[in-house]
């Protein structure tokens, strides 16, 4: 796999990085890097708040863990968010979201 490199810190209760989403797509699917976010290709719209939910579905599938441990920090309606995932390290999910 290419090395893809974001910005990703120690939230005070594990990881939090930012996330810039292509809605709408045909697979969801981590796909490189926007600037210093991970760059991730949803298959629902920005509609309702769909895209949200399918990014934490996204997102705790690919860590293995519960949906309830990935939350959206900020940019609930924007393409450019800020995910927290709560009990991992960095490292931990910068290695799981990227393999």
């Amino acid at each position: 796999m290419r090395e893809i490199k974001f910005k990703i810190t120690n939230a005070e209760e594990g990881a939090a990085f930012a996330v810039h989403i292509i809605p709408k797509s045909i697979k969801n699917e981590v796909v490189g890097k926007y600037g210093d976010a991970l760059k991730i290709r949803l298959t629902a719209s920005t509609a309702k708040g769909t895209a949200n939910d399918k990014l934490i579905d996204f997102i705790s599938k690919k860590l293995s863990i519960e949906p309830g441990k990935v939350e959206i920090a900020a940019g609930q309606e924007s393409a450019e968010k800020m995910v927290v995932v709560v009990g991992m390290t960095p490292t931990q999910v910068e290695s799981l979201l990227l393999s």
